[in-house]
């Protein structure tokens, strides 16, 4: 050891290698394996990404990629179509649904 304090417990101040999976915005799930992930074909998700509902990423050679974020986005739509809305009144509530917790979020950070 150098002296330096650990840094994410490693010895040196040497930083733990960067882990994607553990990031919520990085899109790494294939169309596919998110399907498998959420228990609806694929071809679910290509229609809300059709819709404007859930946007994946693209990878270079075009193929979509989602994120952990993204995931649990289609997985609200999914529960509220499953409910009986329609794909734009359930991405509607989704999006104000957002639109609370971030106002709730706000406002718990205004108190003292």
């Amino acid at each position: 050891m150098d002296g330096t304090p650990p840094r994410d417990g490693r010895p040196g101040g040497v930083p733990a290698p960067w882990q994607p999976w553990t990031d919520p915005d990085t899109a790494f799930f294939t169309v596919g394996q998110a399907g498998d992930l959420l228990g609806v074909p694929p071809a679910t998700l290509r229609r809300f990404d059709a819709a404007g509902a859930v946007s994946p990423e693209r990878s270079a050679g075009g193929q979509r990629r989602y994120s952990q974020r993204q995931l649990t986005h289609a997985r609200r739509l999914v529960d509220l179509v499953a409910e009986g809305l329609s794909l734009s009144a359930a991405t509607r509530i989704a999006a104000l649904e957002d639109e609370v917790q971030g106002l709730r979020a706000r406002l718990g950070d205004a108190q003292p």
